[in-house]
Protein backbone atom coordinates (compact mmCIF):
# COMPACT_ATOMS: atom_id res chain seq x y z
CA UNK A 1 0.00 0.00 0.00
CA UNK A 2 0.91 3.31 -0.07
CA UNK A 3 0.11 5.08 2.78
CA UNK A 4 2.58 2.40 4.70
CA UNK A 5 5.36 4.82 6.28
CA UNK A 6 8.62 3.47 5.62
CA UNK A 7 10.38 1.47 8.38
CA UNK A 8 13.58 2.34 7.83
CA UNK A 9 12.78 6.13 7.67
CA UNK A 10 11.28 5.80 11.21
CA UNK A 11 13.95 3.82 12.64
CA UNK A 12 16.06 7.13 11.16
CA UNK A 13 13.45 9.37 12.47
CA UNK A 14 13.33 7.39 15.87
CA UNK A 15 17.17 7.28 16.41
CA UNK A 16 17.29 11.46 15.68
CA UNK A 17 14.49 12.17 18.53
CA UNK A 18 17.01 9.86 21.24
CA UNK A 19 19.58 11.66 20.51
CA UNK A 20 17.85 14.94 20.75
CA UNK A 21 16.30 13.66 24.25
CA UNK A 22 19.55 11.95 25.50
CA UNK A 23 21.35 16.03 25.24
CA UNK A 24 21.42 17.81 28.45
CA UNK A 25 18.77 20.81 28.81
CA UNK A 26 19.97 24.01 30.58
CA UNK A 27 18.32 23.89 33.61
CA UNK A 28 16.69 27.39 34.40
CA UNK A 29 17.82 29.56 36.81
CA UNK A 30 16.70 28.53 40.48
CA UNK A 31 13.93 31.43 41.30
CA UNK A 32 13.53 30.65 45.08
CA UNK A 33 16.85 32.93 45.66
CA UNK A 34 17.30 36.65 45.07
CA UNK A 35 18.87 37.82 42.32
CA UNK A 36 21.63 40.60 42.76
CA UNK A 37 19.02 42.97 41.56
CA UNK A 38 16.67 41.96 44.31
CA UNK A 39 19.39 43.06 46.84
CA UNK A 40 19.98 46.03 45.18
CA UNK A 41 15.92 47.13 45.19
CA UNK A 42 16.03 45.71 48.68
CA UNK A 43 18.84 48.68 49.56
CA UNK A 44 17.36 51.65 47.37
CA UNK A 45 13.88 51.55 48.94
CA UNK A 46 15.46 51.09 52.40
CA UNK A 47 17.53 54.78 51.78
CA UNK A 48 14.26 56.25 49.96
CA UNK A 49 11.95 55.11 52.84
CA UNK A 50 14.46 56.62 55.63
CA UNK A 51 14.36 59.97 53.63
CA UNK A 52 10.51 60.17 52.98
CA UNK A 53 10.04 59.00 56.66
CA UNK A 54 12.17 61.34 57.59
CA UNK A 55 10.94 64.17 55.38
CA UNK A 56 7.36 63.67 56.97
CA UNK A 57 8.11 63.81 60.60
CA UNK A 58 10.18 66.88 59.97
CA UNK A 59 7.35 68.73 57.68
CA UNK A 60 4.96 67.85 60.16
CA UNK A 61 6.79 69.17 63.11
CA UNK A 62 7.63 71.83 61.14
CA UNK A 63 3.61 72.78 60.17
CA UNK A 64 2.71 72.11 64.44
CA UNK A 65 5.54 74.53 65.33
CA UNK A 66 5.62 76.86 62.59
CA UNK A 67 9.10 76.66 61.87
CA UNK A 68 8.95 75.52 58.58
CA UNK A 69 12.56 74.89 56.92
CA UNK A 70 14.65 73.72 59.92
CA UNK A 71 12.89 70.71 61.40
CA UNK A 72 12.31 69.24 57.77
CA UNK A 73 15.73 69.55 56.50
CA UNK A 74 16.67 68.48 60.22
CA UNK A 75 14.75 65.23 60.09
CA UNK A 76 15.10 64.62 56.55
CA UNK A 77 19.23 64.26 57.07
CA UNK A 78 18.22 61.84 60.08
CA UNK A 79 16.48 59.74 57.88
CA UNK A 80 19.06 59.58 55.37
CA UNK A 81 21.39 58.63 58.36
CA UNK A 82 19.33 55.76 59.41
CA UNK A 83 18.38 54.72 55.45
CA UNK A 84 22.37 54.50 55.16
CA UNK A 85 22.83 52.75 58.30
CA UNK A 86 20.00 50.34 57.28
CA UNK A 87 21.58 49.53 53.54
CA UNK A 88 25.26 48.60 55.80
CA UNK A 89 23.52 46.22 57.94
CA UNK A 90 21.73 44.94 55.24
CA UNK A 91 25.13 44.92 53.01
CA UNK A 92 26.57 43.27 56.20
CA UNK A 93 23.50 40.62 56.45
CA UNK A 94 23.83 39.58 52.74
CA UNK A 95 27.66 39.20 53.26
CA UNK A 96 27.46 36.69 55.84
CA UNK A 97 24.78 34.96 54.23
CA UNK A 98 27.03 34.69 51.11
CA UNK A 99 30.06 33.74 52.85
CA UNK A 100 28.64 31.29 54.80
CA UNK A 101 26.92 29.83 51.74
CA UNK A 102 30.32 29.50 50.16
CA UNK A 103 32.03 27.79 53.14
CA UNK A 104 29.50 25.09 52.76
CA UNK A 105 30.26 24.68 49.06
CA UNK A 106 33.98 24.83 49.74
CA UNK A 107 33.44 21.64 52.00
CA UNK A 108 31.49 19.75 49.75
CA UNK A 109 34.02 19.87 47.19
Amino acid sequence: MADDPDPERLRLLEERIARVKAQTVPKPADRSLPSQAQHVWRMVIELVSGLLIGFGIGYGLDAVFGTLPVLMVIFTLLGFAAGVRVMIRTARELQTGMLAAQSVKDERD
